[in-house]
């Protein structure tokens, strides 16, 4: 039978107040039900934003050293158990164990970081207009914050999301992705290991529609932070702005590599592999486009189809693998669809294409490496995110054209460029229309101390990653001590 799994509210272990569940499925083997987890309700997010209302008052008197403690204390748990966390995801991510391992590390270092941020949590002085007035800046949490996480990296966002929340002296309720529950378990465990005072964190399992859209509609909830697809970031921003509540959106992407006729082509090649097709391109980061001068365009093709021809495609589990599973069947038959459509309107398929079947494929949801061709910009496979291991390659003539490509999309999250030339590089930086750009090297994210995040569709202007985290889940106070023993005034007058 089944493991039973329940929520965390109030530092007890508790399930759905309906008493229903749903699976957890192994994506390397759909046949494998890896636990039951609480299919909760309105009622369910109402207790967990309760006690974590009640948690607030002490929490955000503790003062932020000393929450750094418990994350320190967070991190080295985190070392401990690092090959058993690894494990866990692999199990229900559908990730190689090496790429699991680099999860939990990206964790164990947000830890840190997030920790020593607990002394720098810098307010500011500066010289008031009055004379004998001192005015500065303090930082105070901003209450409870929800936090909906996705499926794609369990262990690594909830991380990312929740320790910058927690130094600030926030306290949490979190929902995990019904596609990849068991993670953020394992967390609050080692959370609640370190040291966490009850209420502080919540964990609250369910879907989107019962779960996440209570969450974004709470009263008691000051702050959302969502990751996922931009349709439904615009709804929680819509709930969210009907309340005034803060909220921050990390959501699509549709990241191109631009490799110009003077780059290192095999190093731009294994650039474009790796990022298109690592983690089956389940990565909002993930390269969907690459933009080729035509001068190295048919050799830099041949190059990218001998290496994608050789890449091995298989469970997780199997660590010689380079593509593993999809998710689910749902994001199968929409990857497919998108590929069915564009051959409809005349793209051509240079590789891959379709879903693979028989023997070890039938017990998962495998889809070929997919490299389209003869794609306009403005074709829907080359403007929607795609969320899988599908390339859309176009030949450009300069690099003013690549830059226009580049920039003709509704998302600007991650962007690179291959070159040799640094003044192609720098220009780069200016032009691009990304949240991060990275030079000779695929579309990734960010390390744990760098902001990450996107402008456009792809997000909203905060940033929840690195020293930028600070000011997402803080609120500035302006404080002002007047020392002229007189009332002064501050008089605003225009000097027409």
């Amino acid at each position: 039978m089944a493991k039973l799994f329940y929520n965390y509210i109030g530092g007890n272990w508790i399930p759905a107040v309906s008493g229903e569940t749903f699976e957890n499925i192994n994506p390397s083997n759909i046949n494998e039900i890896l636990g039951l987890f609480p299919r909760s309700n309105k009622q369910d997010v109402d207790m967990a934003v309760s006690a974590a209302q009640k948690a607030f008052r002490d929490w955000k008197d503790t003062p932020p050293p000393e929450r750094a403690e418990i994350l320190f204390e967070a991190a080295r748990l985190l070392i401990a158990n690092k090959e058993q966390l690894a494990n866990v995801i692999l199990k229900e991510n559908g990730k190689t164990f090496s790429a699991c391992l680099g999860e939990v590390q990206s964790a164990i270092d947000m830890a840190n970081f997030m920790a020593g941020e607990g002394r720098r949590m810098y307010g500011k002085t500066t010289h008031s207009g009055l004379r004998k007035r001192f005015a500065m800046t303090k930082r105070f949490p901003i209450g409870v914050v929800g936090i909906i996480l996705p499926f794609n990296f369990p262990l690594a966002l909830t991380a990312w999301r929740v320790f910058p929340a927690l130094i600030c002296g926030n306290t949490v309720v979190l929902k995990s992705d019904e596609n990849s529950p068991e993670t953020p378990v394992h967390f609050v465990k080692i959370l609640e290991q370190a040291g966490l005072p009850k209420g502080v964190l919540n964990l609250v399992h369910g879907f989107g529609l019962d779960v996440g859209e209570s969450m974004t509609k709470h009263p008691g909830i000051s702050m959302i932070s969502f990751t996922g697809s931009s349709v439904t970031g615009s709804l929680v921003a819509s709930n969210c702005a009907k309340r005034h509540a803060k909220v921050s959106l990390e959501l699509g992407g549709k990241n191109a590599v631009i490799v110009m006729d003077d780059a290192d082509l095999d190093l731009a090649v294994d650039g474009v592999i790796c990022g298109a097709f690592s983690v089956s391109g389940q990565r909002c980061t993930a390269t969907s486009r690459v933009i080729i001068h035509k001068n190295v365009y048919d050799v830099f093709i041949e190059k990218m189809l001998s290496r994608v021809s050789n890449l091995k495609i298989g469970p997780a589990d199997d660590e010689s693998s380079d593509v593993t599973p999809l998710i689910n069947k749902k994001q199968l038959d929409r990857i497919l669809a998108f590929i069915d459509k564009a051959k409809q309107q005349g793209c051509r398929i240079l590789f891959g294409g379709s879903q693979l079947r028989g023997g070890l494929y039938d017990r998962g949801y495998y889809i070929q490496p997919t490299i389209i061709d003869q794609v306009t910009p403005d074709m829907e496979i080359a403007q929607e995110e795609i969320f899988g291991p599908v390339l859309i390659v176009f030949k450009v003539s300069s690099y003013d054209e690549a830059i226009k490509i580049h920039n003709f999309s509704q998302y600007g999250l991650s962007a690179s460029l291959f070159t040799r030339d640094v003044n192609k590089a720098f220009s780069f930086f200016d032009d691009a229309e990304a949240g991060v750009c990275y030079v000779n090297a695929p579309t990734f994210g960010s390390e744990p101390h760098m902001p990450f995040g996107g402008v456009k569709k792809s997000g909203q202007g905060y940033r929840e990653v690195g020293w930028a985290a600070i000011e997402t889940y803080s609120e500035l106070k302006t404080i002002y001590v007047d020392y002229s023993a007189k009332i002064q005034n501050v008089q605003f007058v225009s000097k027409d």
